[in-house]
């Protein structure tokens, strides 16, 4: 039976039970969504726990997550639906000689012959879900329009069906990278959250839940230094998830220290482009090296 949230501390808590620690504006819109049905918009950099919100929301809530995944080109038959063209050449194929088209015109365009793609699988659903609609900003404004009906109404229109009503209303997720302005018409829709990087102190917090066993000095080294590499003008600043990791790695080598050597080892884990791994080197490599130099010293 999925979970009904009482308070803003009630969605704060059940979430950080399932392993995600929000911010207080990231509990409250999160509460507004579940209470008001109020679709979600979630902006911010790339790897602050966009995607991450809606899955916890899914395991706190206790409703399946259903996940659309946007890129370019994305249209309605691999959003919505699309017929099942086989099965009904097939249905006509085997339909008795002399039955007239509109007969058979009624039972192929029927529900029996449609294939659920994740909007209409989120609408259709008889136990409520949570939409995760990620990445939005990859497609274009013609996709936003068909978006429109689904957020607003929570119900899809098929022409030779009609309308389909949700037997179930959805929490619905929409997560931006923020790559292009969206229309006005889908941010009216929806409750706006703005995710960016954590300060230092939830940084760690989130550090040493996902790696307990890590040195509490060596963790709290990492995450200075993880928000001393976004400081830098990079192609792709390290996300939370990539602090995680580095974190694990640090673990699994038996790391005691972040010095000049470990980080040169390791730094690939959190900076992926090569210009930036020479950039990241030089400053904060550096930096390490002339600093275990001075505590020799």
């Amino acid at each position: 039976m999925p979970i009904e949230p009482d308070s803003v501390s009630d969605v704060a808590r059940g979430l950080r039970e399932t392993g995600y620690l929000p911010g207080e504006s990231t509990a409250l819109v999160s509460y507004l969504a579940a209470k008001l049905g109020k679709p979600v918009l979630v902006e911010g950099p790339a790897g602050v726990g966009k995607t991450e919100l809606a899955k916890a929301l899914s395991r706190y809530l206790e409703r399946r997550l259903v996940r659309l995944q946007c890129y370019e080109g994305l249209d309605e038959a691999k959003a919505l639906y699309e017929w099942n063209y086989r099965k009904q050449l097939l249905r006509i194929q085997t339909e008795q000689a002399g039955a007239g088209w509109d007969a058979v015109q009624d039972d192929i365009f029927s529900a029996d012959f449609l294939l659920q793609r994740p909007l209409m699988e989120a609408i259709a659903s008889e136990d409520p879900v949570v939409l995760l609609i990620d990445e939005i900003d990859k497609t274009d404004q013609e996709f936003e329009a068909m978006l429109l009906e689904l957020l607003s109404d929570f119900q899809i229109s098929i022409p030779e069906l009609g309308r389909i009503d949700a037997r179930t209303q959805p929490v619905v997720i929409l997560t931006s990278n923020n790559s292009r302005e969206l229309t006005e018409a889908l941010k009216r829709r929806c409750l706006y959250l703005w995710l960016d990087y954590p300060e230092l102190d939830l940084e760690l917090e989130i550090v040493r839940l996902h790696s307990p066993e890590l040195d509490e000095t060596v963790a709290r080294k990492l995450v200075e230094v993880v928000h001393q590499v976004r400081a830098l003008d990079l192609k792709k600043p390290p996300s939370i998830a990539e602090s995680i990791d580095w974190a694990r790695a640090l673990l699994l080598l038996g790391a005691r220290d972040i010095d000049a050597q470990t980080f040169r080892d390791t730094m690939s884990i959190v900076v992926k482009h090569r210009t930036d791994l020479d950039t990241v080197a030089e400053r904060i490599g550096m930096k390490l090296g002339g600093l275990a130099d001075a505590q020799r010293a």
